[in-house]
């Protein structure tokens, strides 16, 4: 136990403070229970830590612990939680609760997590986790006690304040739309934006880019395989010739997106047994952050909801996996739905790219893309990429990169 208080202290007191992502400003530090859940390398552990350091600082008793660690193969998290709160505790910070070891058949991280709630009120905790919980209900149900975070990869905004010191404010869509000239000129006053923004596709989205840039996709590619073999099974029972089977769906998808689905297709040459089993791999993938799929609306069970289009998660999947083969309009489009999807509603529409929100519809292209197809429809823009500034309803692509 000695130890873990050790440890605790080292990674609480060395963590750097000098860039906070903008969730660090949101969550509400006051909740009893808080969930933060987001794909491998977004940050979550740098995010709890900060969390931590913050309230250490007010005076606050805080530990963190990560439930992967040697201690918690013999020793259980209520047991940790109820020496923690004897000895004064008052702030737990738990990082990747879905890789801990199960000490009963009949209970899990969730079941105990519950416990610990329930067992001392006045104990605060913080918990991160995949992003594949989500699928994952577990046998302690913390959906009416929890309030729940998801921390995305950088986006672009943050990306120029990690690398190049420049802060800039997050911005609202509607004033995005409404006055992209002025905020464009304020950017471009203190950076190149563009050369920025060429690279933030390539190695942007992933802060762990700072920490061995020669080794980026190697990293990467670590990613995607502990995703659909560590993590995937960890909270969702399947077989390995299922794994085997997602892994093929993978490398069809990634080489094809934006991919429209023929599930027939899709069936037949994956030899899956059938189209509702393909759609939970492909459900699987997206709760994996790998991929994000566009035109279904959950209704109901949302693994019966076929989607309309899929693509990878973010540009620096695709630059990973397949950088000689890649088009400029996937890239664009990639980029657009990953940043304006993170906290709008987007679908896809007949007529056009996207629709965001309901009401707005956007077209996607370079530089000379023309209205042409979204001539007299009202609000309906142009994201157009290498360009700095926009005029009327055109605006830079790079500009949707500032929504969060």
């Amino acid at each position: 136990m000695e130890q873990l208080y050790e440890i605790s202290n080292r990674m609480v007191n060395s963590v750097k403070e000098d860039f906070k992502r903008s969730l660090f400003y949101k969550i509400n530090e006051d909740n009893r229970l808080t969930e933060i859940t987001g794909a491998r390398g977004t940050g979550k552990t740098t995010l709890l830590l900060q969390i931590a350091k913050k309230l250490a600082t007010t005076g606050r008793k805080v530990l963190y612990v990560s439930l992967d660690v040697p201690f918690f193969f013999r020793n259980s998290l209520f047991d940790l939680a109820e020496n923690f709160y004897k000895y004064g505790g008052e702030v737990l910070f738990v990082d990747e609760v879905h890789k801990y070891p199960l000490k009963h058949k009949d209970s899990d991280w969730s079941r105990e997590m519950k416990a610990v709630y329930d067992s001392f009120p006045s104990l605060q905790i913080f918990y991160t986790g995949s992003s594949v919980l989500e699928l994952h209900q577990g046998q302690g149900d913390l959906s009416r006690r929890k309030v729940s975070y998801l921390l995305q990869g950088l986006s672009f905004r943050e990306y120029i304040q990690f690398y190049h010191h420049f802060e800039f404010p997050v911005i609202e869509l509607d004033l995005m739309l409404n006055s992209h000239p002025e905020i464009c000129k304020d950017v471009m006053d203190k950076i190149k934006v563009l050369p920025a923004f060429e690279k933030y596709l390539k190695i942007g989205y992933y802060p762990f880019f700072a920490e061995s840039p020669e080794n980026y996709y190697s990293r990467l590619s670590e990613i995607i395989g502990v995703v659909v073999d560590v993590d995937i099974p960890t909270v969702s029972y399947v077989s390995y010739e299922s794994l085997h089977k997602i892994k093929q769906l993978l490398g069809v998808l990634a080489t094809t997106v934006p991919y429209t689905p023929n599930l027939s297709k899709l069936t037949s040459e994956l030899f899956v047994a059938d189209q509702r089993t393909l759609i939970k791999y492909i459900n699987l993938l997206e709760k994996g952050d790998l991929i994000k799929t566009i035109g279904a609306h959950a209704v109901g069970n949302k693994i019966l909801n076929k989607p309309a289009k899929i693509y990878l998660n973010n540009t620096n999947l695709m630059f990973a996996i397949d950088a000689e083969n890649l088009q400029s309009g996937t890239i664009r489009e990639t980029f657009f739905y990953n940043q304006v999807g993170f906290i709008n509603r987007v679908s896809y529409p007949p007529k056009s790219d996207f629709l965001v929100n309901g009401k707005y519809l956007f077209e996607v292209g370079g530089r000379n893309k023309s209205n042409k197809q979204i001539k007299n429809i009202s609000e309906a823009y142009i994201a157009a990429d290498n360009i700095e500034i926009g005029f009327g309803n055109k605006i830079p692509l790079w500009l949707f990169g500032f929504l969060y």
